[in-house]
């Protein structure tokens, strides 16, 4: 049986824990050639051994120009051509008030949120797609984009851009026969989320479980999305299924925010 990505070739930043390990096994399932990158190198490689024959892993800094080149390059040496860029790569920044707020906790958030999809969009579009008139770029925003966050000025600034930019992107990149779509989470069940759980029950004195509950009373479904939810949008948003989605900012959040 055909999978969904039989032939194409992607590459998933932020790769080495949460989303990105599930994104990579999952597109590895459905056919596709992965390259896997990450800057926790012992993570990323385990990701990619995971995912089983047709991942790569690759120590990269996509906030560094030469660690995004070298990145693309490998993946055009090795498969020929790159049909899929997953933005996956994010970092929450630290908790701060905005009268607190610091120009290296800004600039570093802003750097591998924003700025680092731009510089692995640009790599892509000109190693690869521009030429071969063909593509799909997904940009991974955060609800918290829409509805912010309180002491993280910082994050959802970075996850608010990610949209604009993707809409910008689809229009520029159309013509050329690419598309470009923002998958917007609210909380994923990964370690990330665990950690803000803990942090704040210890701030505010109460256990997790109390914490769990209060982050989905107003979500419609009361529940909290997992991994494998996202990464079933993303297999959507990189296949042939969706040829004519592209400028979109879509939400998989168990109903917590809803457009229109």
């Amino acid at each position: 049986m055909a999978g969904r990505l039989d032939g194409k070739v992607a590459i998933i930043t932020g790769a080495s824990s949460g989303l990105g390990p599930v994104l990579g096994a999952q597109f590895v399932r459905e056919g596709a050639r992965v390259l896997l990158a990450a800057r926790r190198e012992e993570l990323v490689r385990a990701a990619a051994q995971a995912a089983g024959p047709g991942a790569l892993a690759m120590r990269a800094d996509v906030t560094d120009e030469d660690d995004v080149a070298a990145m693309v390059a490998r993946a055009v040496d090795e498969f020929g051509h790159v049909d899929i860029l997953c933005n996956n790569a994010a970092a929450p920044g630290q908790d701060r008030w905005i009268w607190e707020q610091t120009l290296d906790n800004w600039n570093a958030t802003i750097a591998i949120d924003v700025t680092a999809a731009m510089l692995c969009t640009r790599e892509v579009l000109n190693r690869s797609m521009l030429e071969r008139r063909s593509g799909v770029i997904l940009n991974f925003s955060s609800t918290a984009g829409y509805n912010a966050l309180a002491r993280k000025t910082h994050y959802v600034t970075a996850k608010a851009s990610l949209r604009a930019f993707t809409k910008a992107v689809a229009l520029e990149v159309g013509p050329y026969g690419i598309r470009c779509n923002c998958i917007v989470p609210g909380a994923i069940d990964t370690e990330l989320f665990r950690n803000w759980v803990q942090r704040t029950a210890a701030e505010q004195g109460v256990d997790t479980a109390t914490v769990r509950e209060n982050s989905v009373k107003g979500v419609a479904l009361r529940d909290i999305s997992l991994p494998e939810d996202v990464a079933n949008l993303a297999l959507f948003l990189a296949g042939d299924e969706s040829r004519t989605i592209t400028g979109q900012s879509i939400p998989v959040d168990a109903g917590g925010y809803m457009q229109g």
